[in-house]
């Protein structure tokens, strides 16, 4: 914007010190912070009526003339009624102001006028309570849409109308258009005046919408352009270019063929890490997708490469998990595997530590498995080539920044088995570039999922037992692991289950639970789990589950991570009205990883339509991705991203725009990243481009009204 355009709201004609003060309320401190005040809706008032055409209840635009003239009646102290008739060929309606006796005058007898308002009939008569209104001039022509406006004390709907119409008269001269215009028009781009003028004063809702493309456009670009930038710092080049990327090696030891999805990851990583520039890429899939693959394609390529590669779990056991089969592979191709984690006895530990900065290439570690034991002091590394973590929204910045150190310079892949949309993924890792994994591979089988209520106990019982008599195992997650308040972050408010519920159903205790299902099932070995019990207590759980010593493992989400175990057929999620829909379908990939048919079954007395809606979606839909979209439309990115300790998340003031909406303009998201992409590859600071960089700091310096 122009220098006008950051001058104080002041400048402009009427706008003294109190009306500058109600502004600030509103975020507003500049002409251009007015001029980006969006109306919030439009009031249809081009669609006119005829009184008998209008249907009671619903707000109408009517044009009548005054049939009488308007007269005053005091009903009490304090309160005067201002009532007058007006009038069209298909009736008379009764028109009252309240406490608005300056309109006395406004009205006079003969003249034609546009009123929009709610219309209610009684009898044969018509009644308007306070409408807008609109006197009719030939000759002039009245606007067919009329903006509504977010509002706060001291300020009137019209009053920010002229505000704006006198802003956009002085800044109209000189605005400019930020955006390149190769990219305007490939992506069917109004200009920014037009944006500009015709979000404010609209012709018709085809220029709302060519006006709202832009501006939703501009917002997401310019998110991502100051993404991109914070991404680019620190990534300068002196990364290993690993030039050798053959995968042919690792690709022949797999019995089966890669999805197009992951053999276009792979590609990605391929490409990064060919060049000097660190790769610092997030690779987003579903449970059982295969990232696994695409992860050991990275750690091939830093090894075949003469360098080392690091992977780093969130717990000891899918560490574990990793090593017994990760390691097998490389071994056999002559790259040495060792594993770090806390159980390991001091001793073990150190001859690890030393074999991963070894001089001799021979007896060096080429690939290193671990938890949280690999950014602990003294792990050092000769020459680290790549780090990947899995899970990666199980780890705090801090961590990964330390696991970071160890390898300076080294290429970063990060996974997360979140099936979370891109709209949102491109938000909450926008400083890192995504690679997606939507295709499951061959012969992963659907898990039958159904509902039911507390009347169904007695068959889930012995459902439970059929299971375990078959030779499968069983998980039932609580939301609670006492009777207070849920363990995890994933619960869900009152709104919810809708207005037809008074109170939430009682919250299932996995400690409790486990108890009466031992004295419900004596014969059968259960077990419980919870995120308050030590490290090596949930690891010994998980492991003897594993190993199949345990039959029914009763767990609050804790094991929404977890190892896998192919003998488990049967999740029972407990008060699932209490869990986001993602969240479900995560716990529900915890099974049927075996030969078996796997099943879930959904527990709930929630009666609110809200909640059995969202329960019978995951009875519908399988698809982790599609699951996550309907979660983000009913919940909103709030809930995916809470006690995220990721700054950009945190800059981004809750991840909220003027205008732009990640569930309805996902497709406009998706554009404005990759012409943000393609833009700082061709100019990595912008300095180029000084209009686009001062919108990226106006955006990124002021704090929630930033994006409110």
């Amino acid at each position: 914007m122009s220098n006008i355009g950051n001058s104080p709201v002041r400048v402009l004609q009427g706008v003294g010190p109190a009306r500058a003060k109600s502004y600030g309320k509103l975020g507003i401190e500049t002409v251009s912070d007015l001029l980006y005040h969006f109306p919030r809706a439009y009031e249809n008032r081009g669609d006119v009526k005829l009184l008998s055409e209008c249907v009671p209840g619903n707000k109408n635009a009517v044009e009548l003339v005054i049939g009488t003239a308007p007269k005053k009646t005091m009903i009490r102290r304090g309160m005067v009624l201002l009532k007058f008739t007006a009038f069209d060929e298909s009736g008379t309606c009764e028109i009252t102001f309240y406490n608005q006796n300056y309109l006395a005058d406004k009205f006079p007898l003969g003249a034609s006028f546009r009123f929009y308002g709610q219309i209610e009939k009684v009898g044969r008569r018509y009644k308007m309570n306070s409408p807008a209104y609109e006197m009719i001039i030939e000759g002039e022509e009245l606007k067919p849409l009329v903006p509504v406006y977010p509002l706060t004390e001291g300020l009137t709907k019209n009053r920010i109308s002229a505000d704006i119409a006198a802003a956009m008269s002085v800044l109209a001269p000189e605005m400019s258009d930020y955006l390149p215009e190769d990219i305007r028009k490939r992506y069917k781009l109004c200009t920014l005046p037009f944006a500009i003028r015709n979000i404010h004063d609209p012709a018709d809702y085809e220029s709302v919408a060519r006006a709202k493309k832009r501006l939703v456009f501009d917002e997401f670009f310019t998110f991502a352009l100051g993404m991109a930038l914070s991404g680019k710092k620190g990534r300068e080049s002196g990364a290993p270019a690993c030039a050798q990327t053959d995968l042919t090696p690792l690709l022949s030891s797999f019995p089966y063929e890669l999805t197009g999805d992951q053999q276009k990851a792979i590609y990605d990583i391929q490409r990064d890490m060919a060049k000097e520039t660190p790769m610092s890429r997030i690779l987003v899939g579903d449970v059982g997708c295969g990232k696994t693959v695409c992860a050991m394609a990275a750690m091939f390529i830093a090894a075949s490469n003469g360098y080392q590669a690091v992977l780093m779990a969130p717990t000891e056991i899918l560490a574990r998990q990793h090593y017994s089969d990760i390691a097998p592979i490389f071994e056999k191709m002559g790259y040495r595997t060792e594993l770090l984690v806390g159980s390991m006895t001091a001793g073990e530990k150190k001859r690890v530590r030393a074999s991963l900065c070894e001089e001799n290439e021979q007896k060096r570690v080429k690939i290193v498995i671990g938890t949280h034991a690999l950014i602990s002091e003294g792990v050092e590394f000769h020459s680290c080539g790549v780090i990947v973590t899995d899970e990666q929204h199980r780890f705090g910045v801090a961590q990964r920044a330390a696991l970071s150190k160890k390898g300076e310079k080294a290429h970063v892949l990060v996974m997360s088995a979140t099936p979370i949309p891109r709209s949102l993924a491109l938000i909450m890792y926008g400083d890192l570039d995504l690679s997606k994994i939507n295709e499951m591979p061959r012969g992963r089988q659907r898990v039958d999922t159904f509902t039911v209520d507390e009347s169904y106990r007695p068959r889930l019982n012995a459902f439970i037992e059929k299971q375990v008599a078959e030779g499968g195992q069983v998980y039932i997650v609580c939301p609670s692991v006492e009777e207070k308040e849920p363990e995890d972050s994933g619960e869900i408010t009152l709104e919810a289950f809708g207005s037809d519920v008074e109170e939430m159903p009682p919250l299932k205790a996995a400690v409790q639970f486990a108890e009466e299902l031992s004295q419900a099932l004596p014969n059968i070995n259960i077990a419980f789990l919870h995120g308050r019990m030590k490290g090596a207590e949930k690891d010994k759980v998980m492991k003897m589950f594993a190993e199949g010593e345990i039959d029914v493992l009763v767990s609050t989400t804790v094991i929404e991570v977890g190892v896998n175990v192919p003998r488990a057929t049967l999740m029972i999620v407990e008060n699932a009205e209490r869990f986001g829909l993602a969240q479900l379908h995560q716990l529900r990939g915890r099974v049927g990883r075996g030969s078996k048919k796997s099943y879930c079954v959904l527990v709930s007395d929630a009666k609110g339509e809200n909640a059995r809606e969202r329960l019978k979606t995951m009875t519908r839909e399988y698809d982790g991705f599609k699951i996550a979209e309907k979660d983000l439309v009913l919940r909103g990115p709030g809930d995916f991203i809470k006690g995220s300790s990721d700054p950009a998340v945190r800059q981004s003031g809750g991840l909220r725009f003027r205008l732009a909406d990640m569930s309805e303009d996902a497709g406009v998201l998706g554009d404005a990243y990759e012409a943000a992409r393609e833009l700082t590859d061709l100019s990595p600071d912008l300095s180029d481009k000084p209009e686009l960089k001062a919108m990226i700091d106006r955006m990124f310096s002021i704090d929630t009204h930033s994006l409110n």
